[in-house]
C-alpha cells in the first residue's frame, strides 16, 4: 500500500493545456474516485500517475518516492482498463499469470499467486476456460486478477465497468468494494458515472476542465457541494439550481435545493407548480414540474404517492437545505 501525491502537476499537449497546475493527495489504502464529464482530464491524470504520460511540470510521488521519471514497470502500480485486453487463445490462468511469466517468476510461486487471486475473485472453477467462454463480468474479474497477482502498491482502474450492462455494473460495484476491503490497497478509479463514485469511494475528486472542483467523502460532497458544478454533478436526480429571485434573494446568483428537500402540499406553499412528467421507481416517485418563473423543478416523493401529468401542487424548499452560489458558481454559505 502507498499514498499517492501529485505536486504542482500540469499537462499540456502543444499549445493545449489539458491539466493546469494542481495538487492532490490520495491517502494510503483509500478508494479514491476521479469523477467528471468526458474530457475533464481524469483519465489523463490517471495516466500521469501510471507513467503512461509525462507531466509538463510537477512531480508524482508514490509511497513518498519521486517516480516522475520512472517507467510504469518501476512504479509498483497495476492498471485495469475499460477493455479487458485478454488473450483469446489463453486460458484464464494463463491470462492472469502472463505478466509473471514475462518476469520469469518460478512456476510454483506463479501458481500460488494465481490460486490466491482466483479465490478472491471467485474464478477457481474457470481457470481452464478461454475468455470466449466467460461472461462480461467474469472477463473483467480476470483482468483484475492479472493486476492482483503482481502485488502492486496502487491499483489504477480506468472506466472498468463501462462495457457492462446495468445489472452487471451493480454486481461488479459490490465486488470491487469487497475486493478493496479484502486487499486494503490504494485504489484510484476513473469514471464519469457519479453513482459509481458515490457507492465505491471513500474519497471523491470532482474534476471539471482539468481542474479539481472539490475533494471529499461522498456525503460531504452531497451535503455541502462547494461549487455550482459539484451541486449539479453529484446526486441523482441532480440538484435543482434556481435563480436567486425564486427564493426572494436578489443577492444570490443561484440557489440549489435537492429534490428530497422540497415539501409538497395541496393547499399552500412558496410556488404553485404543475406536474409535467412522472417517473415511478418503486420506493420513490420523481416528479418533474414547472412553476411561474421556474422552467423545471424536480421533486422526490414517496413511491406510494400517485401523481398525474397536469396535477397542481404547492412546493416549498426547506430553508435549512438551501445552497447559495455567487456569480462565479462558488458557495456563498453552507446554509441559508
Amino acid at each position: 500500500m502507498a499514498e499517492v501525491r501529485l505536486d504542482d502537476i500540469s499537462k499540456s499537449f502543444g499549445a493545449l493545456t489539458v491539466i493546469p497546475k494542481l495538487n492532490l493527495l490520495i491517502p494510503d489504502g483509500s478508494f479514491t474516485v476521479l469523477v467528471g464529464p468526458s474530457g475533464c482530464g481524469k483519465s489523463t491524470l490517471l495516466r500521469l500517475i501510471a507513467g503512461l504520460e509525462t507531466p509538463t511540470d510537477g512531480r508524482v510521488l508514490i509511497g513518498g518516492r519521486n517516480v516522475t521519471n520512472e517507467e510504469p514497470s518501476q512504479r509498483e502500480i497495476s492498471m485495469v482498463f475499460q477493455s479487458y485486453a485478454l488473450f483469446p487463445h489463453m486460458t484464464v490462468a494463463q491470462n492472469i499469470d502472463f505478466g509473471l511469466r514475462l518476469q520469469k517468476m518460478p512456476k510454483p510461486e506463479r501458481d500460488e499467486r494465481v490460486a490466491r487471486a482466483a479465490k478472491i475473485l471467485a474464478l477457481e472453477n474457470y481457470l481452464e476456460r478461454k475468455p470466449s467462454q466467460l461472461s462480461g463480468g467474469q472477463r473483467q474479474r480476470v483482468a483484475i486478477g492479472r493486476s492482483i497477482v503482481r502485488n502492486p502498491k496502487v491499483f489504477l482502474l480506468d472506466e472498468p465497468l463501462s462495457n457492462l450492462d446495468a445489472a452487471l455494473r451493480g454486481q461488479m460495484r459490490v465486488e470491487l468494494a469487497q475486493l478493496h476491503r479484502s486487499l486494503g490497497s490504494t485504489m484510484i478509479y476513473v469514471t464519469h458515472d457519479q453513482v459509481e463514485a458515490m457507492t465505491l469511494a471513500d474519497q471523491i475528486v470532482v474534476m471539471n476542465g482539468g481542474r479539481i472542483e472539490q475533494v471529499g467523502a461522498p456525503m460531504e460532497l452531497y451535503d455541502n457541494p462547494a461549487t455550482e458544478f459539484v451541486a449539479a454533478f453529484i446526486g441523482s436526480p441532480k440538484m435543482n439550481l434556481l435563480p436567486g429571485r425564486a427564493i426572494g434573494r436578489q443577492d444570490v446568483h443561484t440557489a440549489g435545493i435537492r429534490p428530497e428537500h422540497i415539501r409538497v402540499d395541496g393547499t399552500s406553499g412558496t410556488w404553485q407548480a404543475r406536474t409535467e412528467v412522472v417517473e415511478t421507481l418503486g420506493a420513490d416517485t420523481i416528479a418533474y414540474m414547472s412553476a411561474e418563473g421556474i422552467d423545471s423543478i424536480t421533486v422526490r416523493l414517496p413511491g406510494h404517492m400517485r401523481l398525474q401529468v397536469g396535477d397542481k401542487l404547492f412546493l416549498t424548499p426547506e430553508p435549512a437545505n438551501l445552497h447559495l452560489y455567487d456569480e462565479r458558481g462558488q458557495r456563498m454559505e453552507a446554509r441559508a
